[in-house]
């Protein structure tokens, strides 16, 4: 089952390139190819949402490369501190994007 995260963004079309960009490099790392989707956007308040569709493949792939990284997250279940890894990825490459999990 695929992974699902709402997407906030108030420079989206910067922020899709640089998220495209981040997630080709992760794919690379893991040895993993078309491991996410990106749906249609829709804006309000001056904020643009979308969802990113992360596949087990590549969530698996992230998962068995960062474990250092991922154990180190004080957070209650391994889908927050999944969530918090990517987010935290993101903002490295310059993407400054709120994301949270869908249930």
């Amino acid at each position: 089952m695929n992974t699902i995260f709402e997407v906030s963004s108030k420079n989206y079309s910067d922020d899709l390139l640089l998220i495209k960009k981040s997630l080709s490099h992760m794919e690379t790392l893991v040895g993993c190819y078309n491991g996410y989707e990106v749906s249609e956007p829709s804006s309000k308040f001056g904020w643009t949402f979308f969802q990113l569709s992360i596949k087990p493949k590549l969530q698996n792939g992230i998962e068995e490369k960062f474990a250092d990284m991922l154990i180190k997250y004080r957070l209650n279940t391994p889908s927050q501190k999944f969530t918090k890894f990517m987010t935290d990825y993101f903002q490295s490459k310059g993407c400054d994007v709120r994301i949270k999990m869908i249930d």
